[in-house]
């Protein structure tokens, strides 16, 4: 009976593993092409039961994880100096150990974004009021932070070789998570366009000092660990 249940788990897994071939590509043209569509989608579907959410695309963390889990393989593939390589190939010394820093690192920004949207609707901050604003950020968040980490890797090449491509880059993923997260404060928020980029740039400025602390803390506890 329990080694039934073992094959049905690893049926259920093999499943979803396969299906993520159909739906993640869906997913992310979805949050690309209409992110606010997709944001609002993130905050219908938790209302839904458990097993009927997010039935035709991944749900929001999981893509997020996902895409990280991508970018973590496209990093691999970019020049970097032996340094580099040698510091990024003891964090990873388990793969999981450097999904769950880049999650961290980079799940900064959904969090800073979903808390400015309640502090300024003047709402409490609770795990279930948090919710749904991160659910609907992870969608925006994923193609953003895909295409950041993509920029740093190519800023820091030998040579500088990827200079110019890190820096275009890096000003099509600001500007078209800044787009979206303007849209995304003015409709929820129902406040002029002024006032929305001036939340975003506050989010913006918080997210990316906190991401850059915790990254220099991660690097600092590795070399103290060395040590």
């Amino acid at each position: 009976m329990d080694f039934m249940k073992v094959l049905k788990s690893l049926e259920e897994l093999l499943y979803e593993l396969v299906s993520w071939l159909v739906f993640y590509p869906l997913t992310l043209w979805r949050a690309v092409v209409s992110p606010l569509s997709m944001m609002r989608y993130a905050d219908l579907e938790l209302a839904d039961r458990i097993e009927d959410q997010y039935d035709d695309v991944i749900s929001p963390p999981l893509f997020l994880l996902i895409t990280l889990l991508i970018a973590q393989g496209v990093s691999t593939l970019i020049p970097r100096t032996a340094a580099e390589a040698t510091a990024e190939a003891e964090l990873a010394a388990s793969d999981t150990n450097l999904l769950i820093a880049r999650g961290v690192i980079f799940g900064i920004f959904p969090l800073a974004m979903a808390v400015t949207l309640l502090v300024s609707k003047r709402a409490k901050v609770t795990r279930n009021a948090l919710r749904p604003p991160f659910f609907s950020q992870c969608y925006v968040a994923a193609p953003f932070v895909f295409l950041l980490g993509l920029a740093m890797d190519l800023l820091i090449m030998p040579g500088g070789g990827g200079v110019y491509t890190g820096i275009a880059t890096l000003v099509v993923a600001v500007i078209w998570y800044g787009q979206a997260q303007v849209r995304w404060f003015r409709l929820d928020l129902t406040i002029g366009t002024l006032r929305a980029v001036g939340l975003f740039a506050i989010a913006f400025l918080i997210a990316l000092v906190a991401a850059l602390c915790v990254a220099l803390a991660v690097g600092w506890g590795l070399q103290h660990w060395k040590s």
